[in-house]
């Protein structure tokens, strides 16, 4: 691991635009019943969602991969300006609950027309390593968000 790194190459910066409305999008962030549904990389389950949204509220997910192993995320709510942002400190644990990474990740949600452009931003991970690991399950995540998001729009208007 190279630690003697600047902090803007350790900082992970994602865009999106996913199609619907920043509303819907923000809600699917913060509520159980959604986040279940899509959060994790390609083929993951979140057997285990703990979330108390508020402004120092905490959560805590379990991420199943599909050989049975778990990764643990927990952290807090620093932040939240509906539906505009959330702030929130984003701390993963290995199988046996060693910490191994802590950062701050900070979410925006813009309206684009009936689009959300979407922003995340986390950092400071500990290696550049780390970012890219992040940055791949985060890609696979968003995907799966922006595939949840449209079925769900759809659904709301009524299937057109």
């Amino acid at each position: 691991m190279n630690l003697a790194t600047t902090e803007s190459e350790r900082t992970l910066v994602i865009e999106r635009v996913f199609d619907a409305p920043r509303d819907l999008v923000f809600e699917v962030w913060t509520r159980p019943e959604h986040v279940t549904k899509w959060w994790g990389p390609n083929d993951f389950t979140l057997p285990f969602c703990e979330m108390d949204f508020r402004q120092g509220g905490r959560y805590r997910y379990c991420m199943r991969s599909p050989e049975g192993v778990d990764h643990w995320v927990w952290g807090e709510y620093r932040e939240i300006v509906r539906p505009e942002r959330i702030v929130m400190t984003w701390n993963r644990e290995d199988a046996a609950g060693k910490l191994w990474s802590s950062t701050v990740a900070t979410l925006t949600f813009a309206e684009a027309g009936v689009k959300t452009a979407f922003t995340l931003h986390q950092s400071i991970f500990e290696t550049v390593e780390y970012r890219d690991q992040h940055n791949g399950g985060w890609t696979q995540c968003f995907d799966r968000l922006a595939s949840y998001v449209k079925l769900e729009w759809e659904s709301r208007r009524g299937g057109s």
